[in-house]
């Protein structure tokens, strides 16, 4: 693995300060390329119950699409219609939007496929910068871009003839659960919003968990991305951050090890043509700051009426963000929680993920 270094030891140290709290709530960091930790190579773990993030249906088909957001640039998806699709009729349609850093076939195509199964026309897709959606650097991090891929998702499916226009929702998994939110405050065609294992990336970014992150520590992290923006105006590497190093480290985290195995192992693993391993799921150093400026659960009361659903598991590690927008949203909101769930069981484990509390959020929502 290609590892840039920082120009001074001095500046290296302060990174690893900043980073080692409060980033490692996106997963297990990194120092610019680097493991902070040894490596080992562990047995695969087992496959939990349930586990099923490549589901395909016999009740669904899928075709890949392309449509362009209003800066012009290609999102890619994936469009899930019922096999039994009246043509004649136009339906209801969801949106879905996969983890931060992953891409439409991690958790995002399994959810689609679900909803198309329940009779909604369904479409997954890869936030800009991600899996096969244009943007350049790869892997940058651009809140408001990816809010804007949601409305332009809603661009794409009104102008679909078997797509009732009124009836258009989304659902946010992890850290899409507060873009789609940013995206529904100022797109009032988004009719309906529910997030899973949702990330508030801005929190998480100014804050760590459990707000365990100082503002020294912050500082430290927006001066190392600030130095790392020189050096690749002068020409030099681009360095990746956060995300999920390839191989755990010697004494992992609960929290390393749950990212690690989905997205390390054959449970989750997958890679776009051209995208090197240990780049997956690791935004640039000097994009991720662009989360620190970023706040959506401002003002979000006023999606209401427009009803939202926050589903966290009752154990995961995330779920004060699910928490926290629930008691900022208005009426109508339900935050329901998933007995013995973690924030990655509810990304794949098709045993445990509540279908039928979607199902219903969304056939009252959007009932014609």
């Amino acid at each position: 693995m290609k590892t840039t270094r920082m120009k001074t030891t001095a500046g290296r140290r302060e990174f690893v300060k900043a980073a080692g709290t409060g980033m490692a709530a996106l997963g297990v960091l990194s120092v610019l390329g680097a493991p902070i930790f040894a490596t080992a190579a562990p047995a695969l773990p087992a496959m939990p119950d349930g586990a099923d993030n490549f589901y395909k249906s016999g009740k669904v088909t899928v075709q890949p699409v392309r449509f362009r957001n209003q800066y012009q640039m290609t999102v890619a998806g994936n469009l899930f219609l019922p096999a039994q699709l009246d043509p004649a009729r136009r339906h209801a349609a969801i949106i879905v939007g996969h983890p931060m850093g992953a891409v439409k076939e991690q958790s995002a195509n399994l959810y689609a496929t679900r909803m198309a199964e329940q009779g909604f026309v369904a479409l997954s897709l890869d936030l800009s910068f991600w899996g096969e959606s244009e943007g350049q650097p790869r892997n940058a991090v651009s809140p408001d871009i990816y809010a804007e891929d949601f409305s332009a998702a809603v661009d794409f499916l009104g102008a679909q003839a078997v797509v009732d226009s009124e009836r258009i929702a989304a659902i946010g998994i992890c850290g899409s659960g507060s873009f789609v939110i940013s995206a529904a405050k100022i797109d009032p065609r988004i009719k309906a919003v529910a997030t899973v294992s949702m990330y508030d990336m801005g929190s998480a970014s100014r804050h760590g968990l459990r707000r365990t992150q100082t503002l020294a520590q912050r500082q430290a992290y927006i001066a190392a991305a600030a130095r790392q923006r020189q050096v690749e105006f002068a020409g030099g590497a681009t360095a990746y951050t956060s995300g999920t190093l390839p191989e755990l480290s010697a004494n992992p985290s609960a929290i390393e090890r749950e990212f690690h195995d989905f997205y390390r192992t054959p449970r989750g693993a997958y890679l776009p043509a051209g995208q090197l391993p240990e780049r997956a799921t690791r935004p640039t150093l000097s994009s991720n700051v662009k989360f620190m400026n970023f706040y959506p659960f401002i003002d979000i009361e006023t999606i209401s009426p427009r009803p939202l659903l926050f589903i966290t598991g009752d154990q995961a590690h995330s779920k004060e963000f699910s928490e926290d927008a629930y008691r900022r949203a208005a009426e109508p909101k339900e935050l329901h929680y998933v007995a013995g769930a973690g924030h990655v069981d509810l990304y794949d484990r098709v045993t445990l993920i509540p279908w039928d509390k979607l199902a219903s959020f969304f056939q009252r929502a959007l009932a014609a």
